[in-house]
């Protein structure tokens, strides 16, 4: 897939600064859902996923790292250069999780799995602030792994599962 390229200012959105993909350059990515790249911001290469917004576009939160390397003031433009991973690395799985795997022998299940299923699992899981409903999702994740199942169903994975920055699916405001 070629690059995309754009220009675009950090947005905060909860006190986390975000970059948001531009219509026109989020118009190339293959997918509505999550998307990984790698890529170059003012030249500064990274790694990283693209979060849907909620709303048919993309984001992502900007590390400290990558900020501090960028030494820059909010208001200047940014450009970045990105391409979407075609091999999705494999994501950290949350201590929940991966106890619950653990006890329930399906750690082996999970990790035969593809990269972008297991990323699929996490979003779907981490697409809630209630406790009890994170819970009960970990418990069907080791039932439906159990029974040879790959993927949640009925996910939309086009909205935004990060919840310190999204409410119902769509990603808050910017400041």
């Amino acid at each position: 897939m070629a690059e995309i390229r754009f220009e675009s200012t950090i947005k905060n959105v909860q006190s986390h600064p975000i970059l948001r993909i531009p219509e026109i350059a989020d118009n190339k990515l293959p997918s509505r859902g999550m998307v990984m790249i790698n890529g170059t911001v003012n030249g500064i290469y990274f790694e990283t996923e693209l979060e849907p917004d909620g709303r048919g576009s993309h984001w992502f939160k900007l590390g400290d790292t990558l900020i501090q390397e960028l030494s820059i003031r909010p208001e200047d433009p940014l450009v970045s250069i990105v391409e979407p991973m075609e091999k999705w690395p494999v994501p950290k799985v949350p201590y929940d999780l991966e106890e619950a795997l653990i006890s329930s022998n399906l750690t082996s299940q999970f990790n035969s799995i593809t990269p972008r299923a297991q990323w699929e699992w996490i979003r779907w899981i981490r697409f809630t602030n209630n406790p009890e409903t994170r819970t009960r999702r970990i418990e069907v994740t080791c039932s439906k792994l159990n029974q040879g199942k790959k993927r949640p169903c009925c996910f939309d994975l086009s909205r935004c599962t990060d919840m310190s920055v999204c409410k119902s699916g769509v990603l808050m405001s910017t400041e």
